[in-house]
């Protein structure tokens, strides 16, 4: 606890707010704490095995950062991380999701229970899948979500299950092997398990499959950085991508909203929606600036292919480039409908389920009926949809 603790050995910023962190924590000597939107929960753990410096950041009860660096993140009821740790802005680690030692994490949103190994890098990707600590999707250790192109974009956000059915806490784990890499911006659905040392470039959209990549292939081709030869691909994974986000800000504003008690405070049920704005905003951004350099690369296309340069290609690229504003006028006007929208039925079935069973989050979604679960994620699938639907018609070109 705080106060048996020597203060002089734990850093403490002036303008942190004191009365948010709780005297029930525990944080081990040396550690540093930043930022006045920090909230640290009950029973929380920091800097049992190494120094941990934090900055407004979200820990919720119960909660293990066990060494390394926080900012802007948020880690709900159970969630742990290793020695080593970098974890940055617009990360998410719902209940029970885990990372060992030396993880670097930045946009990444991790379902709960979602576990990933040792000396991992896994920037701009969400994951979900699984139903329990003993049932769960994970990531082996040495892995890395290649998110950076030549390009020099991040347009490449990689979604590994689904927010509609992933919330459910009833879908096939997703293994993705160790020594291994994905290229971003892929689709991988549940069931999946690409095998270790795979470097994996493709979506994955048929279940339940176990898929690798060969080493033995190698070769020297001409290149030019610059030149997008293929927009449609990382456009609709990005759509897509945005579209689960919009999808979970519903989940989280009806669904998660119902929770907010003494195990899950209002502090932090406001944190996680902060965080995920944040998220949201991060892939709109980074799509506007993939957008603006296909002008360039419009130019640069022409120059090379002369006469066999494709009239669709250039067409969307002028599409990407005239109509990329769009996208985040688009994405708020959903984003603020949600955020005032009346309770939906699902929200009722989980009202009703709550007070019969007077049971937390995970317990009230893993007893939910089949056909329950077909209710809430009909609610999210036709949400994911309707914004992938609106989206697709602005980029016309691109279907």
């Amino acid at each position: 606890m705080i106060d048996s603790l020597k203060q002089y050995d734990i850093f403490i910023e002036v303008d942190v707010d004191r009365s948010r962190i709780s005297d029930a924590a525990t944080i081990y000597p040396g550690c540093k704490i930043f930022g006045n939107q920090t909230l640290i929960c009950e029973g929380a753990e920091l800097g049992y095995e190494a120094p941990v410096t934090i900055k407004n950041c979200f820990v919720g009860p119960g909660v293990k950062l066990k060494g390394g660096y926080f900012e802007n993140a948020v880690f709900l009821e159970g969630a742990n991380a290793g020695s080593g740790a970098h974890v940055r802005s617009g990360t998410i680690f719902e209940e029970q999701a885990s990372i060992a030692h030396t993880v670097g994490l930045k946009q990444t949103i991790l379902f709960p229970f979602v576990t990933l190994g040792s000396l991992i890098n896994f920037c701009d990707c969400f994951m979900a899948g699984g139903t329990d600590r003993k049932n769960h999707s994970e990531v082996g250790s040495s892995y890395i979500h290649f998110n950076y192109t030549p390009n020099q974009d991040k347009a490449t956000a990689s979604l590994i299950g689904d927010v509609p059915k992933g919330v459910m806490l009833d879908q096939n784990p997703i293994f993705l092997g160790g020594q291994g890499g994905l290229v971003g911006p892929c689709r991988i659905v549940y069931g999946t398990v690409i095998a270790a040392g795979s470097i994996y470039r493709k979506d994955q959209l048929k279940p339940d499959h176990l898929v690798f990549e060969g080493v033995n292939r190698g070769g020297s081709v001409p290149y030019s950085t610059g030149i997008y030869r293929n927009v449609k691909r990382p456009t609709i994974n990005t759509i897509i991508y945005l579209a689960n986000l919009v999808a979970l800000m519903a989940w989280y504003t009806q669904v998660r909203r119902q929770f907010v008690d003494d195990p899950f405070p209002l502090a932090l049920y406001e944190g996680l929606v902060q965080t995920l704005d944040v998220a949201i905003n991060e892939r709109v951004k980074r799509f506007v600036a993939f957008c603006e350099k296909l002008p360039s690369s419009t130019q640069l296309y022409k120059q090379q292919m002369g006469d066999r340069a494709s009239a669709g290609l250039i067409e969307q690229k002028e599409q990407l480039f005239n109509k990329r504003h769009q996208v985040a006028d688009l994405i708020q006007r959903h984003i603020e409908t949600i955020k005032k929208q009346e309770p939906v039925a699902f929200c009722k079935i989980i009202k009703k389920k709550k007070e019969a069973q007077k049971s937390d989050y995970l317990s009230v979604i893993a007893n939910l009926q089949p056909e329950e679960r077909s209710v809430g994620t009909k609610w999210l699938q036709d949400i994911v949809e309707e914004v992938e639907k609106e989206l697709l018609e602005v980029f016309s070109t691109i279907q």
